[in-house]
C-alpha cells in the first residue's frame, strides 16, 4: 500500500492512463477487424471500404496523438492498409 501522498497520487494516474490506454487500444482493434474483414469480402464496396480506411485512420492519429502507440507505428499502419485498398 502506498504511504506517501505522491506514491497514492501515482497509483491514481497509473490507474487512469491504463483506462484509457485500453479503451483506444480496443479502438485500434476493432476497427482494424472490421477493415480487414471488409476487404477479405467478396463483393467489395468502395465506398464502405473508403469510408471504414478513413475511420481507422482517424483513430490511429488520436491514438498516436495520445501517445498510446507512437507515431511510426500509426504510419506503418495506415500504409500496410493503405496499400491493401
Amino acid at each position: 500500500m502506498a504511504n506517501t501522498r505522491s506514491a497514492k497520487k501515482a497509483i491514481r494516474s497509473s490507474a487512469k492512463k491504463y483506462e484509457q490506454n485500453t479503451f483506444w487500444k480496443r479502438r485500434i482493434k476493432t476497427a482494424r477487424k472490421s477493415l480487414a474483414t471488409s476487404l477479405e469480402a467478396k463483393n467489395k464496396d468502395t465506398g464502405a471500404l473508403k469510408e471504414m480506411l478513413s475511420t481507422f485512420f482517424s483513430v490511429l492519429d488520436r491514438a498516436a496523438k495520445n501517445k498510446v502507440i507512437h507515431k511510426n507505428r500509426a504510419s506503418r499502419l495506415k500504409s500496410k492498409y493503405a496499400l491493401k485498398l
